[in-house]
C-alpha cells in the first residue's frame, strides 16, 4: 500500500511538473527587445484565439529571384529551450536556397503572450501556416517544414492540418509521451504528447530525417523508428550529440541541397 500511495504522489508530480519539462522557457536565452530586428527581418503578428494573445513569427525574404513568379518558402519549428531569436543562421541558409523563410514562436516564449501547450502551439502554427501561403510572393504548393527537437514534433502536427512539399526533421522525437516510461511515468498522464508517429502515419511527401548517434536526449532510435515507418525519408545518421548538432554545418546544408535537388522543389 505505501509503493502504490509514493507512485500516484510520483505520477502527480510528474503531471503537474511537466508544462516545465516540456516547455523550459527558463532556459531560452533573452530575447531582442520588440523592435530591434537583424537584418532584413519583417516582425508579424498573429492573433491567437480568444482574449488577445498575440504571437510573434519573423520573416525572411529569399535571396535568390524566384523561378517563374513565386518563391518556395519554409516555416522554422525551433527547439523547446531556443527562441526565434536564436536561429537566424538556419534561416540565412534557407534564404540563400531562395526560399521565404518564417521563424514562428510558441506562445509564452520571447516577445508572444500566452502559455504554450501542443494545443494552442498546433493552432498558432495552422494560423501562421495560412498567413504564409496568402503572401503574394509565396507559392502554397510548395511549402516545406523543417523542425529541430520540439520543433520536429511541431512541423509534423502541422503536416497532418496542411499541405507541404516536405520535411526536415532533425533530432526528432517519435512522441514525448515515450518518455514517460524513462522517468517512472506513463503515457497517459503526458499532457503534451506530440504524437509525431501518428501524425506522420500515411504521410506520402518527401521527409529528410537528421540524427546524431551520440544524442542524449532523444535517442537516435527514435530517428531510425521514424525513418522506417516514413514510405519517402531520406534518412542521415551522423555522429553528434543533441546540443551542438550538427556537427558539421556545411555536410548537413548539402544534405538539404542533396533532398532539394531530388524532390525538385
Amino acid at each position: 500500500m505505501l509503493a502504490v500511495v509514493v507512485y500516484g504522489v510520483w505520477l502527480t508530480l510528474l503531471y503537474f511538473k511537466q508544462d516545465s519539462m516540456v516547455f523550459p522557457r527558463q532556459y531560452a536565452g533573452p530575447a531582442l527587445p520588440e523592435g530591434r530586428l537583424p537584418p532584413r527581418v519583417e516582425s508579424v503578428w498573429i492573433e491567437a484565439g480568444p482574449g488577445g494573445v498575440r504571437v510573434e513569427g519573423w520573416l525572411l525574404p529569399a535571396e535568390r529571384p524566384a523561378v517563374g513568379d513565386k518563391h518556395p518558402a519554409v516555416i522554422y519549428c525551433h527547439g523547446n529551450a531556443e527562441l526565434i531569436d536564436d536561429n537566424m543562421e538556419r534561416a540565412t541558409e534557407w534564404s540563400k536556397r531562395g526560399f521565404v523563410v518564417l521563424l514562428p514562436e510558441y506562445r509564452g516564449y520571447g516577445r508572444s503572450g500566452g502559455s504554450p501547450s501542443q494545443r494552442v502551439i498546433t493552432e498558432d502554427m495552422v494560423r501562421f501556416y495560412d498567413w504564409l501561403v496568402a503572401r503574394p510572393e509565396v507559392d502554397g504548393s510548395r511549402v516545406f517544414v523543417h523542425g529541430r527537437s520540439l520543433g520536429g514534433g511541431v512541423a509534423a502536427q502541422l503536416a497532418a492540418r496542411r499541405p507541404t512539399a516536405g520535411l526536415v526533421l532533425e533530432s526528432t522525437f517519435t512522441s514525448i509521451a515515450s518518455f514517460a516510461w524513462g522517468v517512472g511515468g506513463v503515457p497517459w498522464i503526458v499532457k503534451h504528447p506530440f504524437r509525431t508517429d501518428v501524425a506522420l502515419r500515411g504521410y506520402d511527401k518527401p521527409v529528410l530525417i537528421f540524427h546524431g548517434r551520440e544524442d542524449d536526449i532523444i535517442p537516435v532510435s527514435h530517428g531510425r523508428a521514424l525513418a522506417g515507418m516514413l514510405t519517402r525519408a531520406m534518412y542521415v545518421e551522423t555522429a553528434g550529440d543533441h546540443m551542438n548538432y550538427p556537427p558539421d554545418v556545411g555536410a548537413f546544408w548539402d544534405r538539404v541541397d542533396e533532398f532539394l535537388k531530388e524532390v525538385g522543389r
